[in-house]
């Protein structure tokens, strides 16, 4: 029993921390735990709707207030259309992100991982950051000039000079093959946006705030002309990849329950059935059957208690002590495997939280309680004749 809590809390520390490790590479490839955008945009993906500046401002405004565990770690504002990608060999349908390159660089996963020259920078003017998948479908290098096109604002369709000045290489083709990073500033001027924006997003100290933060968000603006989203509404295949990966926790779960209940049961029938002499020398010196029962049940709750003691502290220990810096699943999970449509980090750290701990240290508490009412009312039928005979 106390094996089986120490691998449920370890079991469980590993999934959640490598949940947490896919989630946030999904909000950091997308545009954070939080976004507010306009009401049709996640639709239409068409500028016609966007965030006013006076939109943006206050859903920026809105975010700056939060504080403690609520409080964004980094904000970014993002103009973002559908186009095309040209050079002189190729084209190629791409998603055009206007971004600050200030408050982006610590923002986006894209723009941490460079493979070549570097991110935008603020000042620039006509550079692109593009992933190496486009470099090399449109016959491109570092310095290359290419085309981008878009529709804008007015419904027209415009053309803007832009050159390469970084490259990355996230693993995931749809993303190095089909993403470009220039200025907000040049996106704005280009498209004649002004000063809108589509999307406000949020990157959040932990995942589980996400729900909470929005619907601050969502209270503080006070209306009805924007929309605010969690990661898992922003992200739906985020969200059903890991939901997916709980049922299949939940399979292991019910397993271990089941090894655990059996273990308690036979160990505390065995003492029943091999002290049945002494049971029966109780009862006839004036122990009724309940109060036999009683403390064949009192028996099984110690043993549940103890076991659950010895088990928290191998838990932490193996946990901590032993995996504290990650476990490396590089030798059966390759760098560039995708799930979710996220790239899995092969390292994933345990996260260890006393609420976990206690969930577990319960649900075995739980499962030693139920197993062990059957060896207690076993002992309730101890015939007092025939346990006296009993050798």
């Amino acid at each position: 029993m106390a094996l089986g809590l120490a691998l449920l809390m370890f079991t469980r520390s590993l999934a959640d921390g490598g949940h947490e490790d896919w989630i946030d590479a999904g909000v950091r490839m997308g545009a954070g735990h939080v976004l507010v955008q306009a009401p049709g945009y996640r639709e239409s993906q068409s500028l016609d709707d966007r965030l006013s500046g006076n939109q943006a401002g206050a859903a920026l405004a809105a975010l700056a207030v939060l504080e403690g565990p609520l409080a964004p770690l980094a904000t970014t504002v993002r103009l973002s259309t559908n186009g095309l990608a040209s050079s002189a060999s190729s084209a190629l349908p791409v998603v055009i992100d206007g971004v600050d390159p200030k408050t982006e660089a610590g923002f986006s996963q894209a723009a941490e991982r460079i493979t070549e020259g570097r991110y935008l920078e603020p000042g620039d003017r006509l550079a692109a950051y593009v992933g190496q998948g486009l470099v090399e479908r449109l016959g491109l290098s570092l310095g290359s000039r290419f085309v981008l096109t878009a529709q804008a604002t007015d419904g027209e369709i415009q053309g803007q000079l832009v050159r390469v000045v970084g490259v990355f290489r996230t693993g995931l083709p749809e993303v190095d093959e089909g993403l470009v990073h220039i200025p907000i500033s040049v996106a704005r001027s280009w498209l004649g946006a002004g000063d809108a924006a589509t999307t406000v997003g949020a990157l959040l100290p932990v995942s589980a705030v996400a729900a909470e933060v929005a619907e601050a968000v969502r209270f503080d603006m006070g209306t009805d002309d924007v929309r605010v989203l969690g990661w898992r509404e922003a992200y739906p295949e985020l969200d059903a990849a890991l939901r997916l990966d709980d049922y299949g926790d939940y399979v292991f779960l019910g397993i271990l329950f089941a090894i655990v209940a059996l273990a308690v049961l036979n160990t505390v029938l065995m003492a029943v059935l091999h002290r049945k002499r002494e049971f029966g020398v109780l009862q006839a010196l004036g122990l009724t059957p309940a109060e036999t029962g009683l403390v064949v049940f009192t028996e099984g709750l110690l043993l549940t208690a103890l076991a659950g003691v010895v088990g928290m502290i191998a838990g932490a220990t193996l946990t901590w002590v032993f995996f504290r810096n990650g476990l490396d699943f590089s030798f059966f999970i390759s760098e560039e495997m995708t799930f979710g449509g996220i790239v899995i980090d092969p390292v994933i750290v345990p996260e260890f939280r006393m609420v976990q701990v206690m969930q577990s240290f319960l649900s075995i508490a739980v499962v030693g309680t139920v197993a062990s009412i059957y060896p207690a009312y076993h002992a309730t039928k101890i015939d007092v004749g025939e346990a006296l005979k009993f050798e």
